[in-house]
């Protein structure tokens, strides 16, 4: 009997729920994904880069991570959150809602609290500028570091979120960006680029060998932004719908294929597979299939993950063998290559119909088939891609302005760990 009451008070909490607007699954679910999108940062990203870099700047990485986590929820709290997702401008919002203002417990968006989804976005702009430190790890001042964040999120993400994702010039052209390939993985990857050459190499690149020094560290770190992807992708529907469903299966899809096609590429050419090989293609399936994850179906998953790991690898390899450009975790050539490709592959496997069709979404508009998506993806990838890498040139001249944005050479060869922290992740005495 007891059993049976509590069924229909549920029930019938479930049905005044509905009834308001608020889904109940649609939130847990988003609750979830908001959790996973953290536990990216903190502290997959946070222990995936500390792995790579050298052991005198482990804690140099972390606290890059950490401090980005705090640095970019105070932003988003004070004013990212009202210039990305409020107002009509072409480019960004209004400060309307600047500290929250007039945010209360009964508003929704639109059938999860408004309060969830001003969360999840936030980890958005915590993952997006920490993804950019792997560009610049073992020798950016620490200060400086700090200070870019706050420029970097206000005049690179927040237009780019509001252009996009919040009704401005890129959402009323039709461009298609599910879960953040020009967003969070052009923008990210355009200003690495950026930093690496305005920062210069680091001393002893490219002649010199620096691998990562602890590989469990990579693999742990690696692992956790695949499990935490799942929000990422997933909760972008924001909801718990059959869409969601959809954009867990090929975002698992295009990481499992994206690591073993980079570790197949690896293991003919060098002759031995590497850990450090497949997790970093694994990274390169998630960076793809992250624009197309709601639109594609797992055929062509299948065929992004693969392109990932091949296009991704031979980008990382020109990045570095070829132009000599010292992006220190493979940003651009990982995050900024990848999130072009996924941009441009949905186009041709997210049109249903066919065998990479199955299972697809379809496009949201496609009157004039994938080639005209095609024409207005690329003006995507043109004014991102360009307004990042101006934004960011000029931000680092004038954050160079302010402070040093590189350490001394002393500094660079006795590690930043102890010369920015004055401490040490490994205690050898």
């Amino acid at each position: 009997m007891f059993k049976k009451l509590l069924f229909i008070t549920l029930g019938l909490f479930s049905i005044s729920a509905s009834a308001e607007g608020l889904d109940t699954g649609d939130t847990a679910w988003m609750l979830t994904s908001t959790a996973l999108v953290l536990f990216m940062t903190l502290p997959g990203l946070a222990l995936f880069y500390a792995g790579l870099v050298r052991s005198k700047n482990v804690v140099s990485v972390l606290m890059q991570c950490f401090a980005i986590a705090c640095i970019a929820s105070i932003v988003w709290v004070v004013y990212g959150y009202s210039l990305a997702f409020k107002g009509d401008g072409a480019f960004i919002g209004d400060l309307s809602a600047a500290f929250l203002t007039g945010l209360t417990v009964n508003d929704l968006a639109p059938t999860i609290p408004e309060s969830v989804f001003v969360m999840f976005q936030m980890t958005f702009a915590i993952i997006t500028p920490a993804l950019v430190v792997g560009a610049f790890a073992e020798r950016m001042k620490f200060s400086a570091m700090c200070l870019f964040t706050v420029l970097w999120l206000t005049f690179v993400y927040l237009p780019a979120c509001h252009m996009v994702w919040g009704g401005g010039l890129l959402g009323t052209w039709g461009v298609m960006d599910f879960a953040g390939g020009l967003v969070v993985h052009l923008t990210c990857g355009v200003g690495a680029l950026v930093a690496a050459l305005v920062l210069g190499k680091r001393k002893g690149f490219p002649g010199s060998a620096m691998p990562p020094h602890n590989r469990s560290l990579v693999v742990m770190g690696a692992a956790m932004l695949w499990v935490g992807w799942f929000g990422f992708n997933a909760g972008s529907s924001v909801g718990s719908g059959e869409a969601a469903g959809m954009a867990m299966l090929v975002t698992h899809i295009s990481a499992a294929v994206g690591a073993f096609t980079w570790m197949a590429i690896e293991w003919i050419k060098q002759g031995k597979p590497t850990v450090v090989g497949i997790a970093t293609g694994m990274v390169a399936g998630l960076a793809t299939i992250t624009p197309a994850a709601g639109t594609v179906g797992p055929q062509g998953a299948l065929l992004i993950g693969f392109l990932a790991g091949t296009v991704c690898y031979f980008a990382t390899q020109a990045i570095k063998g070829i132009f000599k450009i010292d992006d220190s975790l493979d940003v651009f050539p990982v995050h900024g290559v990848g999130g072009m490709l996924g941009i441009i592959m949905l186009c041709f496997v997210g049109v249903q119909g066919g065998f990479l069709g199955s299972g697809a979404g379809g496009f949201a508009i496609s009157e004039g088939g994938p080639m005209a998506q095609l024409v207005i993806q690329l003006k995507g990838i043109l004014v991102i891609g360009l307004w990042t890498a101006v934004a960011s040139w000029v931000i680092l001249k004038l954050v160079g302005l302010v402070t040093d944005l590189r350490v001394s050479e002393e500094s660079e060869n006795e590690g930043l760990d102890v010369t920015e922290h004055e401490e040490r992740s490994y205690d050898l005495s």
